[in-house]
């Protein structure tokens, strides 16, 4: 398909296989509306890696909506045999869902930013070999979360008289004037900045977008590929390093005859009138030129094995010196402030009750059956003091006895609930019994066991969740650096960061810090902060597992 994955190790696909299990089993809140709203397609259910549009030397592709003439049934353009397997089964299907097992990595700093991902631009003819040459970096790259979009899903809807010159194969898609270069140029332009994007899918049997479209995100890195990839100097300024894959004209003609007549169903005849009067024309004068541009040209394409490697340990280079470890970064960077909290930050009252369900369930010997019990009902009393922190407008009605009552109304009925999966499922029913026909999103952050960094492995969001107010929700906040990669999505969902509500029952001091400093938008609602986490990333004195407590999921002495 069009998202690639290197071959890697699974970061902790057992811890991540059972909580995907536990989400599907006690996240249910509302069943029947689940699979309503996912049969209506108006969330994003997706994975977490990014998915890139189908592509064949060129196949599926560019556009936006189908053109004003009718056409014979559309033919599903896929990656047939032209895709690179991975060592690693990276993904789990089930009938509603895609869980990867190669989570996504952090992508910004310890303070919110984004770490700008590194752009590799590939260039060259038709059938030179682009597409090989980029399936082979990703493949020796290694990492676990690569972008590669192709030039071909841009191509412009042609007109009534534009089908029927195309059908004669006089039509020159090779020319700059058959893309849609404003499109592609802020759809790239969103990716660099880490944010989700709906790709056009470019039919080439019917020459017309499809209706649907392929949702993409941003990546460590990003790989643009196409016949006229360095033609806009916009685009040119997104890229980190240039690839021209230079190959001999008799092999590309002959690549294009087998591809032509094998996978579109034309005859020797048009392909050859095609490639003599436009193709060539096209290469010798828009197309070759750019080789001025290229920091690198790699000459017979992906048999250029030592090119290839000289490629990827330059990039790999340039991904170390934009590392980092956001979790060690996120404990220490406020571990020795003790100033004043920020006003964003919104504490509970410390009344009788609330210490009276702390004691309850921060107690190690609470039963398990108690420990969910008293856990709800300060779930329910967190949220509902979220509630209190929303806008209202004043609205006057008249009471059953005739008498005006002035009282108050939410200001926005678009309220929706993101829960960061698993811990944070716990508050879904508290919010749908507060919140009439509330919308619920999920977001699954898994830690790396290897790395300790937190990594986003699916989401399932509102289309339009941009819109709307979100109560973010997790039981509990040590570092921050699993609320932080939710609040990134959000973000990068355009959701607003005023519109952030991060709720929690615990939070550590530095878990507060970090977050309130790095968005400093965002209000935090929690029933209790403790003073601190120990090495192991756990608060102190804390609650212990939550999830592993409430889902009755506690390691066993013999184990």
């Amino acid at each position: 398909m069009a998202a690639k994955f290197a071959p890697l190790d699974p970061p902790s696909s057992a811890s991540s296989d059972s909580d995907a299990i536990d989400a599907q089993e006690n996240a249910e809140v509302c069943p029947d509306i689940e699979e309503q709203e996912e049969r209506s397609g108006d969330f994003y259910n997706t994975p977490a890696s990014p998915i890139t549009v189908p592509f064949c030397p060129r196949p599926p592709s560019a556009g936006s909506q189908k053109s004003p003439r009718s056409r014979r049934q559309r033919t599903v353009s896929l990656n047939q045999g032209s895709t690179t397997q991975t060592k690693t089964d990276v993904m789990i299907r089930t009938p509603q869902r895609t869980i990867y097992t190669a989570g996504r990595p952090p992508w910004y700093n310890c303070e919110g930013q984004k770490v700008e991902p590194f752009v590799i631009g590939i260039c060259g003819g038709s059938a030179s070999g682009k597409t090989t040459v980029a399936e082979k970096i990703i493949e020796y790259l290694g990492v676990p979360w690569v972008t590669l979009l192709s030039m071909d899903s841009f191509y412009k809807v042609l007109t009534e008289k534009q089908h029927e010159i195309a059908e004669n194969n006089e039509y020159n898609f090779d020319h700059p004037d058959g893309f849609d270069w404003d499109l592609l140029i802020v759809t790239l332009q969103r990716l660099k900045e880490g944010r989700k994007v709906e790709v056009p899918i470019y039919n080439f049997v019917t020459h017309s977008r499809e209706n649907r479209t392929k949702t993409m995100y941003g990546a460590n890195v990003i790989i643009f590929e196409g016949i006229l990839t360095f033609h806009s100097p916009k685009v040119n300024e997104m890229l980190d390093l240039k690839i021209f894959v230079d190959t001999d004209a008799d092999v590309r003609l002959a690549r294009r005859l087998k591809r032509d007549i094998t996978q579109r169903g034309r005859d020797l005849e048009g392909v050859l009138k095609q490639y003599t009067n436009m193709v060539q024309p096209s290469f010798n004068h828009y197309i070759a030129p750019l080789m001025t541009h290229a920091d690198i040209i790699v000459p017979r394409g992906g048999e250029n094995e030592v090119a290839i490697q000289l490629i990827v340990q330059h990039v790999h280079t340039q991904l170390q010196l934009r590392g980092f470890k956001l979790r060690e970064e996120l404990a220490q960077v406020h571990a020795m402030n003790s100033g004043p909290r920020p006003p964003t930050v919104k504490l509970l009252p410390t009344t009788p009750q609330i210490r009276g369900l702390h004691t309850f369930i921060r107690n190690k010997d609470t039963p398990r059956d108690e420990f969910i019990f008293y856990s709800k009902r300060l779930i329910r009393l967190v949220i509902e003091y979220t509630l209190s922190l929303m806008a209202f407008n004043d609205k006057v009605v008249e009471t059953p006895q005739g008498v005006l009552y002035h009282g108050k109304r939410m200001a926005t009925n678009n309220i929706c609930g993101v829960s960061i999966l698993r811990a944070g499922e716990t508050m879904e029913q508290a919010v749908c019994d507060v919140c009439k026909d509330i919308r619920i999103g999920k977001i699954l952050i898994q830690t790396n066991l290897q790395t300790g960094e937190p990594e986003l492995y699916y989401l399932r969001l509102p289309k339009d969740i941009k819109d709307y107010k979100v109560i973010l929700m997790d039981a509990t906040v040590a570092t921050g650096a699993a609320a932080m990669m939710a609040i990134r999505v959000l973000l990068d969902h355009d959701v607003a960061e005023s519109n952030i509500l991060l709720v929690s029952l615990l939070m550590a001091e530095s878990g507060v810090r970090s977050i309130a400093y790095a968005f400093p938008k965002i209000q935090i609602v929690t029933t209790a902060i403790d003073p601190e986490i120990n090495d192991k990333f756990y608060v102190l004195p804390g609650i212990g597992n939550f999830g592993d407590r409430y889902f009755g999921t506690e390691p066993t002495e013999e184990g």
